[in-house]
């Protein structure tokens, strides 16, 4: 699903280039459940950007779903997204001035799908959020907008759902539940499931765990997995 090969990204600054990845070789396989560990500043959020096609890898190689990202323009990385890709934000994303259904159906209906309503509805029945469906984000609590976001990401029924830090923004107990439901979700659609992280209890859920630092790759690590 995933093939980095001598991954590179630099970034400027006032101070002059700054180096975020510094040669990532990575495989993922299809139906994996990876997570991505390291402190504040290892470059695991800008690894998802690059894989998510949101921020241009500056060397090596990047393949998705078999897709080398350096051939996309623009039209069509965001095709590739909409078609392959489900991303999971820690600040939920939503859209302020649509109800919880509209945010979820927002990803069909770009795709022209005359079923984007029904099956956006389903979809919030699946993350428990039946009688919220037509409430707006600011109505509901940060576990409910984080099930929205999740039932958003998987509307189009990727291959391959990023998740970065989902429960950054939500109290323990809830973080608990969002994370038990993306896993269920996870291992039910057998989509890879890449999720970054700096909790290494949450890490051990996932089959794989590959810890980062300083834009580099310290381990990657099946014998932790669940």
């Amino acid at each position: 699903m995933i093939q980095l090969d001598g991954l590179r990204l630099s970034l400027q600054s006032r101070a002059g280039t700054v180096d975020i990845l510094r040669g990532i070789d990575l495989q993922i396989g299809h139906g994996q459940s990876v997570a991505v560990l390291g402190p504040s500043g290892s470059g695991k959020t800008s690894l998802l950007m690059v894989v998510a096609g949101l921020e241009r890898a500056t060397g090596g190689k990047v393949r998705v779903g078999g897709a080398d990202l350096a051939n996309l323009d623009e039209d069509a990385l965001a095709l590739m997204r909409g078609e392959k890709i489900g991303i999971v934000f820690q600040s939920f994303h939503l859209v302020a001035t649509m109800t919880a259904l509209e945010n979820v159906a927002l990803p069909l209906e770009f795709q022209g799908r005359g079923d984007a309503f029904e099956t956006a509805r389903g979809l919030l029945g699946e993350v428990g959020l039946a009688s919220r469906v037509d409430h707006f984000p600011a109505e509901l609590s940060g576990g409910e907008q984080q099930r929205v976001a999740i039932a958003r990401a998987l509307s189009t029924r990727p291959a391959l759902i990023l998740a970065d830090e989902p429960t950054g923004n939500l109290d323990g107990e809830t973080g608990r539940q969002i994370i038990d439901l993306l896993f269920s979700l996870h291992q039910r659609t057998k989509t890879t499931l890449v999720l970054v992280t700096h909790d290494e209890n949450l890490a051990k859920r996932c089959e794989r765990t590959v810890r980062m630092a300083d834009g580099h790759i310290l381990s990657d690590d099946m014998a932790s997995a669940a």
